[in-house]
């Protein structure tokens, strides 16, 4: 029987590496402080990481580390020892790599499971085979890729595990090979700290032969034209593990604990109902990823290049939700009585709904609470963002389920 496919969340942090499992990952990809990209995230300091891995093997998950920075001569001497850290005292399951000099450096200093990275832009089934045949176990496809080409890949390469983008922000260019961000401001995407200028608004020319200047967007406004929706692939995740997939990956180590949780969520119902033998496409997945702050949807290359309606030409297309996250569940005292984290402000007597990891979102009305903070008694009727508060609410809630207000119906 061929295994299941591994369903793969991002973890900026620890706290988002709890809240992917919590909702049904089986393994997460995160960077370290050292060798990975997404410089302005959180990422994993080597004590942390060493936790990461013993709190994912407790549970029977795993852990896939980026080493996929684009390194120069001055920054490889450090790095077989990262490598033998890796491997010996924080037990990754496996890397992520892009460069040709990494691999080398992880092969001679490890057995580790090995990764190309979507940054190698890996489109075809001849690369794919050629970095099989350099060592690496597994080939994260680039975006740019169709299901027909997964298909022959998978047909022509039937060795090697293949992982693939299902959700998550899109790049203007292939692989995330763009130079906007560095050329404007300094900031280098290829070394993990790309400012997404592709996101800002423009007024783009064309000069013609003549010498003369002219919009290329027709409407008064400055133009998106360089920013993608993002990838949902909610509606077709059934095709996507028919192409024999081995991996379906979510993007977004830098984005909040809520999007992690949703996107877990309807991805990991999506998949059990897929093993069950009777998939059929449910609305209300696509509903729930849209509670959630996120641009347009689009297909992205599954079914072949995509078109003009993949982007977002104007502001009132870049950034929509339904739902705003209010508070985490941080510890459950019994069976109704429960502490709070607080993330926005939120009121006694309001209506709010609790997301948990199984089944519909429960509406409760939020009662009197109880600040947990030394020195501070008595009921309060509101709370603001950082605080604690305890609650008796008569709701089946477990901790890391999340709380959120409804902001349009």
């Amino acid at each position: 029987m061929k295994k299941r496919v591994e369903l793969l969340a991002p973890a900026g942090n620890f706290e988002k590496l709890e809240m992917a499992f919590h909702y049904g990952a089986d393994a997460v990809f995160l960077g370290g402080k050292e060798f990975s990209l997404r410089a302005g995230g959180h990422n994993f300091d080597r004590d942390e990481l060493v936790e990461a891995v013993k709190y994912a093997h407790q549970r029977d998950k795993k852990v896939w580390v980026a080493l996929n920075i684009i390194p120069h001569n001055d920054e490889m001497d450090a790095l077989p020892e990262y490598v033998r850290f890796l491997e010996q005292t924080a037990g990754v399951d496996g890397v992520i790599v892009a460069d040709l000099g990494v691999l080398e450096i992880v092969k001679e200093n490890s057995k580790l499971h090995i990764s190309a990275s979507t940054q190698a832009s890996n489109t075809n089934w001849r690369s794919v085979k050629m970095w099989q045949e350099m060592g690496a176990s597994r080939v994260v496809l680039a975006r740019e890729v169709s299901l027909e080409n997964i298909k022959e890949i998978r047909s022509k390469v039937p060795d090697i595990e293949i992982e693939v983008f299902i959700h998550g922000a899109m790049c203007m260019s292939v692989s995330g090979r763009c130079l906007l961000s560095n050329y404007m401001i300094g900031r280098d995407a290829n070394r993990g700290d790309c400012a997404q200028s592709c996101r800002w608004k423009y007024n783009v020319m064309e000069e013609n032969n003549s010498g003369q200047k002219e919009p290329i967007y027709s409407q008064d406004e400055p133009t998106h034209i360089f920013n993608s929706k993002d990838l949902c692939t909610i509606e077709f995740i059934d095709k996507i593990i028919d192409a024999g997939v081995d991996s379906l990956k979510i993007e977004g180590r830098m984005k909040g604990i809520y999007y992690v949780a949703t996107t877990v969520k309807v991805y990991r119902e999506a998949i059990n109902r897929y093993y069950s033998g009777n998939f059929t496409y449910d609305r209300k997945w696509l509903e729930e990823l849209e509670t959630m702050s996120h641009r347009k949807y689009t297909t992205g290359f599954y079914f072949n290049k995509p078109d003009s309606e993949s982007q977002n030409y104007n502001n009132r297309n870049s950034y929509s939700q339904s739902h705003k996250l209010v508070a985490k569940v941080a510890e459950k005292i019994s069976d109704n009585e429960y502490i709070l984290e607080v993330r926005n402000k939120i009121f006694a007597g309001e209506e709010l709904e609790v997301a948990s990891n199984k089944g519909e979102p429960i509406i409760i009305i939020l009662p009197d609470m109880r600040m947990t903070k030394k020195g501070i008694t008595g009921i309060v009727y509101e709370a603001n963002p950082n605080s604690m508060v305890r609650v008796k609410v008569d709701a089946d809630m477990n901790r890391l389920d999340m709380i959120r207000r409804v902001l349009k119906k």
